[in-house]
């Protein structure tokens, strides 16, 4: 007989099963965020679990639940990577193979970790739901078992550990944040906070282009997106999941929309002041404490993952700085003759101005004598800064005109 879950003693057996792999990841205070929101403000740092993720609680225990011989068939799932390298890593820890398909446009250190612990990858479609389709026809050609990322009570009671960690580390606890893209990571936290204390607040938190969850509850019924559209790759989601969907109407208390460049904005934040890597869908619910119209409030952010590749940190940093006014491109009209370019470099260096990078264009007009463009891309300090580089170069004569930044 299959045991029932999410239940009180089905999440007390989850914990035990998942504390023999997974880190208990203890909640960190935030001076920081505590401070910009008016409430006291905790982390749950779950991208220092061991593969980087949460998904580790979820695939580990769905896998303890399996008999042997389905076990034994070979697991397969669809994940964008942090699934992926749970079951990967549940399937060596049982001695079992494991197939992963992924989407294509899956990062390719997500790809390599999931490769490091012995799974065969197939690499297949553009969006999750494209490769998790790929499993499907995969599991029923080869037989073996499938282990859907979201979609499946015995994952989110897995899942739903991390609320049993956070009651013990801030009983007190008001508000949790979670991220939601199928719903199994919202549907297990929010399922077992209420079962704990039902007077507590529980907030899913989607990025604005896959907010699938969202339409479903205004909807009062599954839907389907016709598309996704953002850098928060984990939670890329067209389709919520069904079974689970009956748990998340009952127990989730709102859902906050995340646009990407605020994650832009949260990466920098959370790298500048706790020195923290988190990727962008573990960024979800930091973005989200500005969106809360409350103070003085215990407030719990899960901050979900963090594998993220070296190129997209570097292309959020840059964009990050840009969003912040710490760097900015600048462009200035001035005569084609000797001694206007070191004017304006004596100008910006007066005001602490940083050049990065020149671009002394002397055909702008076909009058060179007249007019030759210098664009400049500069580090400054912040809007102020910048807007006080701005003004000298006024000051000295010249019209700058802002130039959408390429760095």
């Amino acid at each position: 007989m299959e045991k029932e879950m999410l239940t009180l003693a089905a999440f007390e057996e989850a914990s035990e099963i998942v504390n023999r792999v997974a880190y208990r990841t203890e909640l960190l205070f935030s001076d920081y965020f505590s401070n910009q929101t008016g409430n006291k403000v905790y982390l749950k740092p779950e991208n220092m679990q061991y593969t980087g993720a949460y998904k580790l609680r979820g695939a580990y225990y769905k896998t303890s639940t399996l008999s042997e011989e389905d076990r034994k068939k070979g697991l397969i799932t669809a994940s964008a990577g942090n699934h992926a390298q749970g079951v990967a890593y549940a399937a060596k820890s049982f001695g079992v193979p494991a197939t992963i398909v992924m989407p294509t446009t899956t990062p390719l250190m997500k790809v390599n970790r999931t490769k490091s612990y012995g799974a065969e990858v197939v690499l297949y479609g553009d969006v999750y739901d494209e490769a998790c389709a790929k499993a499907y026809e995969l599991a029923e050609e080869k037989g073996y078992t499938f282990i859907h990322p979201f979609d499946d009570l015995a994952v989110a009671t897995g899942q739903g550990t991390i609320a049993m960690e956070i009651f013990k580390d801030l009983p007190l606890v008001d508000i949790i944040l979670v991220p939601i893209g199928g719903g199994g990571l919202a549907t297990g936290v929010s399922t077992l906070a209420k079962l704990l204390n039902p007077k507590i607040k529980v907030i899913g938190v989607e990025p604005a282009g896959a907010a699938c969850m969202k339409a479903s509850i205004t909807n009062g019924k599954v839907t389907t997106l016709p598309g996704v559209s953002t850098i928060a790759d984990g939670t890329a989601v067209k389709t919520p999941g069904s079974k689970i969907f009956p748990y998340i109407q009952e127990n989730l208390d709102g859902i906050i929309t995340i646009e990407d460049e605020e994650l832009i904005v949260a990466f920098l934040d959370m790298v500048e002041n706790h020195k923290m890597v988190v990727e962008n869908s573990g960024l979800l619910t930091v973005a989200a404490l500005k969106h809360l119209d409350v103070t003085n409030k215990k407030i719990v952010s899960i901050l979900s993952g963090g594998n993220m590749d070296i190129i997209t940190m570097s292309s959020v940093v840059q964009q990050g700085l840009i969003f912040r006014d710490r760097i900015f491109t600048v462009s200035v009209l001035l005569p084609d003759k000797p001694g206007e370019l070191s004017r304006v470099a004596d100008i910006l260096a007066k005001e602490n101005g940083n050049v990065i990078k020149l671009d002394h264009n002397q055909f702008v007009t076909t009058n060179r004598s007249a007019a030759v463009e210098l664009r400049i891309t500069l580090e400054a300090f912040g809007t102020e800064h910048k807007a006080q580089i701005i003004d000298a170069l006024e000051k000295n004569g010249y019209k700058p005109k802002l130039k959408t930044t390429n760095i």
